[in-house]
């Protein structure tokens, strides 16, 4: 859905969830503004039991002048509409008739969220369940348009602020739209700090301290478990935060028990264990999760954990306990230039013959000798040289190579490269901030079928740290293929396995 579809409605209602957080109320600001802008009659409201009475989010809702109102019933929606019912109700940051939400009735509705699909969606909806925020959705659907609302300062300390709650302070983020908001939006630093600083109530630091006192240390992965009470997920971040600076601890696992699943926060001060990496695979099956090499968190659903096992205190711990203790136990670490593969074991592989995308990093006018290079798999650091280029797979995927490997594998054709994936990768300055688009700069080449390497199938999981990123490392499953290029043995790599076979025909 475009939010220009709505134009067509001249008295639009804007409606959050119940007991809104700071992103519901960002995201319905913004969709306020966009559409006062347009000249329309529209109202933002809430409902639920109690008004909002968290600090923070009042100073929020006063020091921005968001014009939310308390409504409990379409009574009080009328009187706000001078005795009418507006032409349509647009839901932010929840779906209509859930349990979150009172129901408004209402013929015309829109749904704009960023949580799982729960339900039956109207026929105008928005729902992006992997990205960070709804104010991220929001403020992506505004950008797509002509309005100028989005330069506005306030406004963007709201869209802003709702993300860094919404993803624990950042910790959570995983889509490049959500980091492409953190560098793009202006905001007011001083209202963010007001905010932050006024977040945590006198029982919320009770709860902190309670947690702090009670908690499992695993001394052979270095690992800390600890179960606090029902809290702002703010709040599960401070105590994971607090808990890593024990200098005998690498990973922190902070949880909390909800009616309808379990919040989990994770740490690391380790580069062999990825905090987002982390989180997947402790709710791979059972939630969602995601986040950033050192900060993460995720979500465990209720009704995916009771399919086999009672929702009870003890068997989440065990359960938690269990997939910790396998997530170490479980996986190789491999340090390219550090590593020798034994190709005996190996078997070789050609290139097949396709088009793919590339880029001379030297067109794109980049500063500096390191970039990073933003894409739907995080941030890759790259070493910018003169001889630089950076490829782009069948599948979109990033990597970069040097012109002598680039030539012994591809061939130059002089064809234009279309780009055909969701989000588009960019290249940004390390030293600068500065962020530069890729696909402009693309040209098309052709694989030889010349590139040789040996491949061999995994059967556990690997983290490969490569010789071109020795800083972070790759993820290989049992199914995927760990790669050695024959012309360099020091480069060893991961292909995932639905890559490898459309990319490379086995000798």
């Amino acid at each position: 859905m475009k939010l220009t579809q709505l134009l067509d409605y001249n008295n639009i209602l804007i409606q959050c969830h119940d007991n809104p957080d700071a992103d519901a109320i960002a995201s319905g600001y913004a969709l306020y503004r966009f559409f006062k802008e347009q000249k329309k009659d529209v109202h933002f409201v809430y409902s639920g039991r109690f008004p909002i009475s968290k600090n923070n989010l009042k100073l929020m809702i006063s020091d921005i002048n968001i014009p939310i109102d308390y409504v409990k019933d379409m009574d009080e929606v009328k009187k706000l509409s001078d005795g009418k019912t507006p032409d349509i109700l647009v839901t932010t940051d929840c779906q209509y008739g859930q349990g979150n939400v009172t129901k408004l009735e209402f013929d015309n509705v829109a749904v704009i969220d960023h949580h799982q699909v729960s339900g039956e969606l109207p026929e105008k909806n928005e729902v992006r369940s992997n990205i960070g925020s709804c104010s991220t959705v929001v403020w992506d659907m505004i950008r797509k348009t002509d309005s100028q609302v989005l330069e506005d300062s306030k406004l963007g300390t709201a869209l802003y602020y709702g993300l860094f709650t919404d993803t624990n302070g950042f910790a959570e983020i995983s889509h490049p739209l959500d980091r492409d908001l953190v560098d793009e939006i202006p905001y007011r630093n001083s209202l963010i700090t007001k905010f932050r600083n006024s977040n945590l109530s006198q029982k919320e630091l009770q709860i902190a301290g309670r947690a702090l006192l009670d908690y499992d240390y695993n001394e052979k992965h270095k690992s800390v478990i600890a179960e606090t009470e029902p809290c702002d997920p703010n709040i599960l971040g401070l105590i994971s935060d607090m808990l890593l600076e024990v200098d005998t601890v690498n990973v922190a696992l902070v949880y909390s028990i909800l009616q309808f699943g379990v919040k989990l926060s994770v740490r690391s001060c380790v580069k062999e264990a990825k905090a987002n990496e982390f989180t997947e695979y402790i709710v791979d099956g059972v939630g969602n999760g995601g986040g950033h090499l050192i900060k993460s968190g995720g979500f465990i659903a209720k009704e995916k954990l009771e399919e086999f096992m009672e929702y009870t205190p003890e068997n989440i711990r065990k359960f938690l306990e269990d997939r910790v203790s396998r997530y170490f136990d479980e996986t190789d670490i491999i340090y390219a230039g550090k590593y020798t593969a034994d190709i005996s074991s190996m078997k070789p592989a050609n290139k097949k013959q396709f088009k793919l995308g590339y880029v001379e990093v030297k067109d794109l006018g980049i500063q500096g000798n390191k970039a990073e290079v933003r894409t739907l798999e995080g941030d890759i650091e790259i070493k910018v040289e003169p001889d630089t280029f950076i490829m782009i797979g069948i599948e979109g995927e990033i990597y970069p190579i040097n012109k002598t490997k680039f030539e012994r594998g591809y061939s130059y054709i002089d064809e234009p490269y279309i780009y055909e994936f969701d989000y588009e990768p960019a290249l940004k300055e390390v030293s600068t901030g500065r962020s530069v688009s890729i696909i402009p700069k693309a040209h098309s080449c052709l694989s030889t079928g010349k590139a040789r390497i040996f491949v061999k199938e995994l059967d556990r999981r690997v983290k490969i740290f490569t010789s071109w990123d020795p800083e972070k490392y790759y993820l290989g499953k049992p199914g995927d293929f760990m790669a050695v290029r024959e012309d360099d043995p020091s480069d060893v790599y991961i292909i995932a396995r639905d890559i490898f076979f459309k990319s490379y025909d086995m000798e």
